[in-house]
C-alpha cells in the first residue's frame, strides 16, 4: 500500500521480444538498448510497447525475437523534438527482464498529481472518456508527465477533479495508432497512455504542479 503523499512508477509487463534489440544511446560510457515488447489484451488485441535496458542488466544478445520475457520496471516520457513522429514518447525502463513461459500480463501502478485534466465526453461509439496527465516525481527533483485516460463511471469521477488532485491509479500501458494529418499527405503514427482500471484520490491534497504548467 502505497503512504499519502508518496509517488509511485511501476509496471510489470509480460509478452514476446517483437523486434530486434538496438541501441537507444550511451550514458558514461554505459549502452542502453531498446526493444518491441507485444503484449495481449483480454480482446486478443496486444500492445507493443517500448523498453530500455542498460547493458549492465542484459547483454543484448540474449534477446531473441519470439521469446517471451518479463519486464519489470517504470515509465519514463521525454519529449521528441527531431520532429519525426509522436511529440510525447514513452519507454519502459527495465530494473529486471528474465524468461517466462506464463500469460501475458500488463499491470501499472501510479500515484502522482494531476497536471491537467480534461473534460468528460463520449466517443464515437458512446462510451465515456476523461483524458488527464499524471505527474510521477522521481529522484533528482526530474518528474515524468504520463498521459492517461479513464472511462465509464471512472471518466465521470475524474471529470470532477481538480488540478493539483494527488491521484493512486492502477491499469494498464497501452499502445494506440492514430492517422495525422500533414499538409497534404497523413501519415500513421503510435501513441502511448496509461489506462485506468481503477482510481483513488487523496483528500485534501491541492499541490500545484507548476513545472508542467
Amino acid at each position: 500500500m502505497v503512504q499519502q503523499g508518496q509517488d509511485l512508477n511501476r509496471i510489470i509487463l509480460r509478452g514476446c521480444v517483437a523486434g530486434k534489440t538496438q541501441l537507444s544511446h550511451r550514458s558514461h560510457e554505459e549502452g542502453f538498448y531498446r526493444f518491441p515488447l507485444a503484449v495481449e489484451r483480454l480482446s486478443g488485441n496486444e500492445d507493443v510497447l517500448n523498453i530500455l535496458f542498460s547493458e549492465r542488466l542484459l547483454p543484448p544478445k540474449e534477446l531473441v525475437e519470439g521469446t517471451r520475457v518479463e519486464v519489470r520496471g517504470s515509465l519514463r516520457t521525454f519529449n521528441n523534438k527531431s520532429g519525426v513522429g509522436a511529440k510525447l514518447v514513452i519507454t519502459v525502463l527495465a530494473q529486471e527482464i528474465v524468461p517466462t513461459t506464463d500469460d501475458h500480463i500488463n499491470d501499472l501502478k501510479l500515484a502522482g498529481t494531476i497536471c491537467r485534466l480534461g473534460g468528460s465526453r463520449r466517443t464515437p461509439l458512446g462510451r465515456e472518456i476523461c483524458d488527464f496527465t499524471l505527474a510521477v516525481n522521481r529522484r533528482y527533483g526530474r518528474s515524468d508527465y504520463l498521459p492517461c485516460i479513464a472511462w465509464g463511471s471512472m471518466a465521470q469521477r475524474c471529470a470532477a477533479m481538480e488540478v493539483g488532485q494527488r491521484l493512486h491509479l492502477d491499469g494498464r500501458l497501452q499502445s494506440r495508432v492514430y492517422t495525422k494529418q500533414l499538409g497534404d499527405h497523413s501519415e500513421e503514427r503510435v501513441a502511448f497512455e496509461c489506462s485506468a482500471m481503477s482510481l483513488e484520490a487523496e483528500a485534501d491534497s491541492r499541490e500545484l504542479c507548476s513545472a508542467y504548467q
